[in-house]
């Protein structure tokens, strides 16, 4: 019986995503002979009467499509099936409709491309449904647990690390404090990578609890040794050093990278410009290493499928993809470790983390 797969995007987007969904469609048809049917803007894609949904040709799927950005089946970071906002202004359990809305769809086993959240929700959507189900991380922040690197990282940290490249030789021509502030929503993976890589003199990232002392002095022994600017990376959940007596009054706004910088400037009495990368950082061409990842990832996620497994997300782990149990990834963040091979070479290298190590 020729089966039919579906897969997903949902969660926010990133480079990468593309060629997951290649890769998963070319291995289910050339493999196993399978049809793979692409479902539109994650999950709200079910919501629709028919459901918004494309047979994937493998015809259709050339190298040009792996070179791009984004998601062309498009995705959301909204709408959680269990609590879905409603025009009123209620929430409202739609679960059933989404359900409903992959058996017309006459699945028989769904991929979902999505972070730690989107995975969760999916795997509480598919249980009752007895639907396989195999999860593929992707995020730039690279924080979903038991894979090692998740699509979407690595043109984050290339994007940041070129942003420090073209900062540092601006800074150094009007001798200021270049501040940048990097996506990383509960981790500081981006921020510890990118510093290291584009040789910044302070990263703030939130596993290291950081003073603003700590980073006005090191600032000021650099001025001191007759460097004229500097650079600094932080994360935006960083937060903020809470020593000052009018922090609270000067609580940051909407960024933390703007915060800083004015604090940077008052206490050092260098000038201080920040630079706030956003969303600059999801939407480019993928990197090779996110494309390769994507298409290793997309390529084991069919295979595990063919093997009758179900509830699984597939996972790069040294140097291999492997696959692992849902259970052991939903709700267990993987963060930076404060004694790992990073934070250890950011020190080595005399970069400033703001605190006593």
């Amino acid at each position: 019986m020729t089966k039919r797969i579906g897969i997903l995007t949902s969660g926010g987007d990133c480079a990468g995503l593309n060629a997951v969904i290649r890769a998963v469609a070319l291995r289910a048809h050339h493999g196993y002979g399978w049809t793979t049917i692409g479902i539109g803007r994650g999950t709200l894609g079910l919501l629709e009467r028919p459901v918004e949904a494309v047979t994937l040709d493998p015809a259709r799927l050339d190298s040009a499509l792996a070179r791009q950005g984004g998601t062309f089946l498009g995705s959301t970071n909204r709408g959680d099936p269990f609590a879905f906002p409603m025009a009123d202004g209620s929430l409202k359990d739609r679960s059933g409709e989404m359900v409903e809305g992959l058996n017309q769809l006459r699945l028989d086993a769904l991929i979902g491309v999505g972070g730690d959240g989107s995975l969760a929700l999916l795997r509480r959507l598919l249980a009752p449904s007895g639907l396989p189900f195999v999860g593929i991380p992707k995020t730039i922040d690279n924080d979903v647990g038991q894979t090692e690197r998740a699509v979407g990282y690595s043109t984050a940290v290339a994007i940041a690390t070129e942003a420090l490249d073209r900062l540092q030789p601006t800074g150094a021509s009007h001798e200021r404090v270049m501040v940048l502030e990097v996506m990383g929503r509960d981790a500081g993976h981006i921020a510890i990578a990118a510093g290291i890589a584009g040789g910044a003199d302070v990263v703030l990232i939130p596993e290291v609890r950081w003073r603003l002392d700590r980073v006005t002095g090191h600032i000021a022994r650099l001025r001191a040794e007759g460097r004229t600017s500097a650079l600094v990376v932080v994360a935006e959940a960083a937060g903020q050093s809470d020593e000052a007596a009018d922090a609270s009054a000067d609580a940051p706004g909407h960024g933390v990278g703007e915060w800083l910088a004015k604090r940077l400037a008052k206490a050092t009495g260098a000038e201080a410009r920040a630079t706030v990368l956003g969303h600059v950082q999801r939407g480019a061409m993928p990197t090779a290493e996110d494309r390769l990842l994507a298409s290793a990832l997309g390529v084991r996620a069919v295979d595990v499928l063919a093997d009758g497994k179900g509830d699984r997300m597939v996972a790069w782990w040294n140097r291999q993809v492997i696959d692992v149990p849902l259970e052991k990834v939903v709700g267990r963040s993987r963060t930076v470790d404060p004694d790992g091979t990073l934070i250890r070479t950011a020190r080595a290298l005399g970069i400033c983390l703001g605190d006593a190590g």
